[in-house]
Order: C-alpha cells, then sequence, then structure tokens
C-alpha cells in the first residue's frame, strides 16, 4: 500500500513551511487520507455512486457516477461526474462537476457546476467523497429550488412531465467504456 500511496502522490518539488507543517508533510497527509478514502468507497456497499482516481500518476483528480435514486425523476439515469482535490483536502472542499449534461435546478447544464451547501459554505473536513457522492445523489431527488443554478428547471421541477421531457432532452447515456 505504502508503494501506491507514493506512486499516487502529486510530485514534491519543496519543503516549504505551512500552517499544517511542511509541504511534504501536507501532500503526505492528503495522499493517505484519499487513499483510505478510496479504500473505504470501494469496500461500501452504497448502491449508485463510484468513484476512482482518472489515472495512478494522479490521486487528486477522480472521475465518479452517480445514478438517479429509485421512486425519483431521475432513476435509471447515471451521471459522469469529475472531482479534483486541492491540496489541502480535506480542509478545503474538492471542485466537482457533472460532466455528462444534468438538467437541475442546482446544475449548471453547460459548465456541470454544481450549488450544493456542503461544497461551498458548509464545508467540513469530517466529510469525505462517499458523503458528497450520497450528497449529491439526494441532491438530485430533492433540490433547493431556492438557489438554482437552473432557473428554468427550478420553474418547472413540480411539473413532472414537463421536467422529464426537459431533463431527457439533454441527457447523455454513459457507454459502456464510460464515456459519454
Amino acid at each position: 500500500m505504502e508503494q501506491l500511496t507514493s506512486s499516487l502522490a502529486p510530485p514534491r518539488t519543496s519543503t516549504k513551511q505551512t500552517a499544517y507543517g511542511t509541504s511534504q508533510d501536507v501532500a503526505g497527509s492528503v495522499t493517505k487520507r484519499l487513499s483510505s478514502e478510496l479504500m473505504t468507497l470501494m469496500m461500501s456497499s452504497s448502491p449508485g455512486i463510484s468513484a476512482f482516481p482518472k489515472s495512478d500518476a494522479n490521486l487528486f483528480e477522480w472521475a465518479g457516477t452517480i445514478e438517479g435514486a429509485s421512486a425519483t425523476i431521475y432513476a435509471g439515469l447515471r451521471f459522469k461526474i469529475s472531482i479534483s482535490f486541492p491540496p489541502n483536502y480535506p480542509y478545503a472542499a474538492p471542485t466537482i462537476k457533472f460532466d455528462t449534461p444534468c438538467y437541475h435546478p442546482n446544475v449548471d447544464l453547460t459548465g456541470g457546476a454544481i450549488c450544493l451547501d456542503i461544497l461551498q459554505d458548509k464545508w467540513s473536513a469530517v466529510y469525505s467523497v462517499q458523503t458528497i457522492l450520497l450528497s449529491l445523489q439526494s441532491l438530485l431527488g430533492e433540490p433547493n429550488n431556492a438557489s438554482p443554478l437552473n432557473p428554468d428547471a427550478a420553474r418547472i421541477w413540480d411539473k413532472p412531465e414537463e421536467f422529464k421531457t426537459q431533463l431527457m432532452r439533454f441527457y447523455r447515456p454513459i457507454n459502456e467504456d464510460g464515456s459519454l
């Protein structure tokens, strides 16, 4: 495991002192945290969510999928997401965006940005990748229409047939190889 985490760590170019220790200490602790979260996620039985590093060379860039929960308008749909972890994770939230077009009140349809409080002002270092993915899955069925990134989606949320028509107009299924 030590070899794996060493190969996944970003290159260490300096030993600059930070509030949390040297930059090498910080990179090492972030790598340990991300490795631990990856193992937890791989061992979990949470249905409809997954995420993995995009390459063996960089533990800070992940790709994931979220399936719409049953009994929601998104049931049966799978969405691809990108997760970028900052060098000071978990003290700062990762940047997450939808790669699959997602028609939703709290998702920017063109850029994939997400309006979710735990990814902004309510972030806490106790959150994990699994917590984030489950929150995003929950958000699909329970949007915050008071804070929409997509006002058109928020406006028709209470009209299920009209909403589903718009949703399917923009949705692109994920291929077997993971591409869109």
